[in-house]
């Protein structure tokens, strides 16, 4: 199973790569746990600096922006 964190401090940019995160997995038929993360210090922990970020399995995909979910099919599979 994979795991994909939602850096950021419920921005509505958070928000939204939530929704699309959780639609390309959808779409992919992947197994997944979704996790926000929204405490600024554990944020610092992965050496993100703009929110939203995204992390699969620990290490981060995206930073700074909301991709799409056809560009977030293509980061999770």
């Amino acid at each position: 199973m994979k795991k994909i964190q939602i850096l950021g401090t419920g921005c509505p940019k958070c928000k939204k790569l939530t929704e699309n995160a959780r639609e390309a997995a959808s779409a992919l038929g992947i197994d997944c746990e979704i996790e926000k993360v929204t405490s600024i210090s554990d944020i610092m922990k992965f050496g993100v600096m703009m929110t939203p970020a995204l992390a699969v399995d620990g290490k981060v995909k995206v930073s700074g922006k909301v991709p799409s979910v056809d560009e977030l099919k293509t980061l999770l599979s």
